[in-house]
């Protein structure tokens, strides 16, 4: 869905969006949406500023792999948002700093803004910078390649004590 400035001159406009697994590209090969993307909030238009205004909440199940065992692992995410959007210059390679204020505030080109790049955004907030399955995960052996958490391999790892290398070299 397209939100408009056009449109948004005339009033709010009100989404509801459901959008399929697959529809929206999250741009990482290891996330995958498995069930419906539910959208819904409104978007308004500032006319003097041409400042876009978007309020809303999505709910949506992500699947993952662990970081540690790579099993797969369910990722609900239930979110609500507000954000702002001013239109962004033209300033052809110009550089300006960056105020406090401005990083709350994200910038669109043309005509307006697409729905999915703003809930494509949402979503991979959302989602946990670390994902585990479970905080105990104890991961996959890095001599024989096992899940810890399904084989006790007992692979023992035996560090090398570089203390005294320097030293050896003598």
């Amino acid at each position: 869905m397209f939100i408009s400035t056009k449109e948004m001159h005339l009033g709010k406009v009100r989404f509801h969006e459901t959008f399929k697994p697959g529809a929206i590209d999250l741009l990482d090969e290891h996330l995958r949406q498995v069930a419906p993307l539910e959208a819904e909030g409104t978007a308004e238009l500032t006319p003097s500023l041409m400042e876009i205004r978007i309020r809303g909440r999505l709910k949506v199940q992500i699947e993952a792999e662990c970081d540690r065992c790579l099993e797969l692992i369910a990722l609900p995410v239930d979110a609500s948002f507000e954000l702002f959007y001013q239109p962004a210059r033209n300033l052809a390679g110009e550089e300006i700093e960056i105020r406090d204020a401005d990083s709350d505030v994200g910038f669109y080109q043309g005509d307006g803004l697409d729905l999915a790049d703003v809930l494509r955004e949402q979503i991979l907030l959302s989602l946990p910078m670390q994902r585990i399955c479970r905080e105990d995960c104890q991961g996959i052996c890095p001599l024989c390649g096992q899940n810890r958490n399904q084989v006790a391999c007992g692979c023992r790892q035996k560090l090398p004590d570089d203390r005294w290398a320097k030293l050896r070299s003598l």
